[in-house]
């Protein structure tokens, strides 16, 4: 036999190369090639129990080999759930079959319509959307106005071509600036507005005309429509009444006569009552669009009083195109018009109250217009909803009457009467003393400092109810019609992506939400609006529009597996402080890998990255943030990449766990995966390192033995690690020469020798290692002089590499008891 340290050190040397040769061998590159190949169709345990090829590669893979005929104790270490201490699993004390549970999925990740990070992203977007509605809006008015003056605009087409205007400009003329006929626009923006026969002002005679003929004809006919079915209905009903007793039936009798001279009368103008439905609804629809002809008439010419185009359609060069006062007219309808009143909305408005309240001279007077009405109401905290009749009760209140009508009304609203009617200097009848205004320079300051300090009141109750709704629905959901059927959660859903107003269907809307936004043909990047692909991203509806499991950088079962390698990695030789710790930094990193969405959101932040390499048992301060992104940029399925041939091999299982594209961008797995990519990668590497260790280990159970412990030492935490394997115990009983009698000895008291010779923390140093593998090597041809070694034995019975422990063997016999 060979010198056991050469033929070790031989394969060591360069062990990727010793792997690649095992992994060409015909037979190992046959299974190898059958599992890639088929382990992604397997979606249950029982389909991967049952294909023998796959389970026995897995199980060797894990060093698990003599337990394959075990079926029913490997479903039970399947199916259970890691993160659960107490789980079938995790209580076994041989750490193989909690890793051999974990390099599958078969437990499930969670389905969720939106994780808790997915659904404070949206609430926040809702919530800036809102805080910057008024910088929007008026970014829209200051380029609106810019783009207006000083001949940017030149011609009538520049402006009707610019999208951004439009849409700000139209729907204050009533238009929709997506659906419009161009020519006629244009036609109206370039009409005289003073000739009579200018087109716009024939446009408007003509659906003007139109509505008062032809508009009155239907109408007309429509009051025949309903006049004949109101007798039809009134002769059946008085028809049926005759035969109720003590009916009196020649008084219903001539009821009946006066309703059938109605009917009669209306039957020979109208075609057959058959047709009353259908011809009603032509009559109805053929009413609606010359009332729309005549609107659209009325806000094409409004549009064209607004604009001075010239009639060969270019802008004035003398002139503005749009005056001052247009401008101001169309920004303060601009605010009117918003969704909800913003700050700079409310300032026109206590601009309008401040500059008319005293022309008023009656409380009557001031509270026929409806914006001061609205303006006191809220300046004033008075219930919404509050009539005239009431508000001028209480603005013409006396407040030194002890029963005028504010001083005894309003119950909890009491003191906003109050100061309603102190805020006002109106008389009890309403009017005003000789030389009094409405209000005070006081008062009225008062007033306005009131309205803007509750104008958004209402407003931002409405949201905390609609955001309360939404957080009640999200968590209850399981499919995106149980979405789209709540307008509420629409609602809050589109508002956080500024698509409130963008008229998408239910039915669209559901394209959208179950469309695949990792693929270039799916139905939301066919709209090329990247807020849609925004809010796809925000839920995790499948395909079917169910709920699925969250779109995450790192799967929940990765996200497990290097949280404990963390936790174990800063706490295995510290104290309980450092487990605390490695545990709150483990909660942060599964917190933040809700949110990282692409692979410069975890590279931006280095406490994440920090997390990965311990975790992974790199040291942080030896990696460079360009060569990290650089290794995870590269392609772990090509052998020639640069993860593969040049980086730290332990880069490959690290890059394999997460879900980045080649673009960095975060993708979907494949649905019912039950082995991601490191999964696969970790199995396979296992796979080749367990041959090769066999295949040594027919020629000599030393080597089998040196590169088993090779492999096992970063894992190994503690001196009853060593203990517990009897390979590892080997290893180390025969470099440090412990006598064989010392294994009958108290568990304690061989970990209290082992730790004389040898400290446990030296395993994590590779020199240390290679140092005390040649040791073993050179001490075990001394002890094993023959070609038979008894170590081969060991790789028979050790609960650490392929043997049956006692607990496996016990388990095992209650599952056939039942037990």
């Amino acid at each position: 036999m060979a010198s056991t340290y050469l033929d070790y050190n031989l394969v060591v040397r360069d062990m990727k190369e010793s792997i690649n040769r095992i992994s060409q061998q015909k037979m190992v590159e046959r299974d190898t090639q059958y599992y890639k190949e088929n382990i992604g169709k397997v979606t249950t345990v029982d389909a991967f129990l049952d294909d023998y090829r796959l389970y026995s590669y897995a199980m060797k893979a894990h060093g698990l080999e003599d337990m394959t005929y075990a079926k029913a104790f490997m479903r039970k270490v399947l199916e259970s759930d890691l993160n659960d201490d107490a789980s079938y699993a995790n209580k076994l004390s041989d750490d193989r079959y909690r890793n051999f549970a974990m390099a599958f999925s078969f437990d499930k990740s969670t389905t969720v319509a939106q994780t808790g990070a997915q659904e404070d992203a949206l609430i926040g977007l809702y919530n800036a959307n809102i805080a910057n509605a008024d910088s929007a809006m008026n970014t829209e008015v200051n380029y609106f106005n810019a783009m207006t003056a000083g001949g940017n605009i030149q011609t009538v087409d520049q402006f009707l071509q610019n999208e951004r205007l439009r849409d700000y400009a139209f729907p204050l003329f009533g238009l929709k600036p997506d659906s419009f006929d161009f020519t006629q626009v244009r036609q109206a923006l370039t009409s005289d507005i003073s000739d009579p026969a200018s087109y716009v002002n024939t446009l408007q005679q003509t659906a003007a005309d139109a509505l008062s003929v032809r508009g009155a004809e239907i109408r007309a006919t429509l009051v025949k429509y309903d006049e004949r079915s109101s007798a039809s209905a009134q002769i059946a009903s008085l028809t049926a009444s005759l035969s109720q007793p003590g009916a009196d039936q020649p008084a219903i009798q001539a009821k009946i006569n006066e309703q059938q001279a109605i009917y009669d009368a209306r039957n020979a103008e109208l075609p057959p009552f058959s047709q009353t439905a259908a011809n009603v609804s032509a009559l109805s629809s053929e009413y609606a669009q010359l009332d729309y002809a005549g609107t659209l008439a009325i806000n094409l010419k409004a549009m064209a009083t607004a604009f001075k185009f010239n009639a060969d359609g270019t802008a004035p060069s003398a002139t503005p195109l749009v005056g001052d006062a247009d401008k101001a007219s169309m920004r303060e309808l601009y605010f009117a018009s918003a969704p909800r009143l913003t700050g700079t909305g409310a300032l026109i408005n206590t601009d309008y109250f401040e500059a008319h309240v005293n022309d008023f001279t009656t409380a009557t007077d001031l509270l026929a217009d409806s914006r001061m009405r609205s303006f006191i109401i809220t300046a004033y905290g008075i219930p919404r909803g509050t009539g005239s009749s009431v508000l001028n009760a209480i603005i013409t209140s006396d407040l030194n009457d002890p029963a005028s009508y504010a001083n005894t009304t309003g119950a909890e609203n009491n003191a906003a009467y109050k100061a309603l009617a102190a805020g006002f200097n109106f008389k009890p009848d309403g009017t005003l003393a000789a030389g009094d205004a409405p209000q005070t320079a006081a008062q009225k300051s008062a007033a306005s400092a009131n309205y803007m300090n509750r104008y958004n009141d209402a407003a931002d109750a409405t949201d905390e109810s609609l955001i309360s709704a939404y957080k009640t629905l999200i968590g209850t959901i399981t499919t995106v019609d149980a979405l789209l059927s709540n307008p509420k959660g629409v609602q809050v859903a589109l508002s956080a992506f500024g698509l409130e107003n963008e008229g998408k269907t239910a039915r669209e809307l559901r394209r959208i939400l179950t469309s695949d936004v990792n693929d270039p043909k799916s139905y939301v990047n066919t709209l090329k609006d990247d807020r849609y692909v925004q809010l796809t991203n925000a839920f995790n509806f499948k395909a079917d529009g169910k709920v699925g499991a969250p779109k995450l950088a790192q799967s929940e079962s990765e996200i497990l597996q290097i949280s404990k390698a963390y936790v174990v990695a800063k706490s295995q030789f510290g104290t309980e402080k450092d487990k605390t710790d490695a545990t709150t930094e483990a909660k942060y990193y599964a917190a933040q890998m809700e949110k990282v969405k692409t692979l410069d959101d975890l590279l931006k932040d280095p406490r994440m990255t920090n997390f990965i390499l311990i975790a992974t048992g790199i040291d942080p301060t030896t990696v460079k943030k360009d060569e990290l992104k650089k290794v995870f940029t590269s392609d772990v399925s090509d052998p020639k990449s640069f993860i593969n041939t040049e980086a730290d091999p332990r880069y490959q299982a690290l890059v394999a766990s997460f879900n980045f594209d080649a673009t960095g961008k975060t993708v979907r797995p494949p649905e019912n995966q039950i082995q991601t990519r490191r999964g696969l990668l970790e199995t396979q590497d296992l796979y080749f390192n367990q041959t090769l260790e066999e295949q040594k280990g027919e020629d000599n159970a030393g080597v089998r033995l040196a590169l088993y412990f090779r492999r096992m030492a970063p894992g190994i935490g503690s001196t009853f690690d060593i203990l517990a394997d009897n390979a590892l115990m080997q290893v180390v009983r025969t470099a440090y020469s412990i006598p064989e009698e010392m294994s009958s000895a108290n568990v304690d008291v061989q970990s209290e020798y082992i730790k004389r010779v040898l400290d446990v923390k030296d395993l994590r140093d590779p020199e240390k290692l290679e140092k005390l593998m040649k040791r073993f090597t050179a001490l075990y041809d001394v002890e094993n002089n023959t070609d038979t070694s008894p170590a081969l034995a060991i790789f028979n019975s050790t609960a650490g590499s392929g043997g049956i422990s006692s607990e496996s063997l016990l388990a095992i016999s209650q599952l056939r008891m039942g037990g």
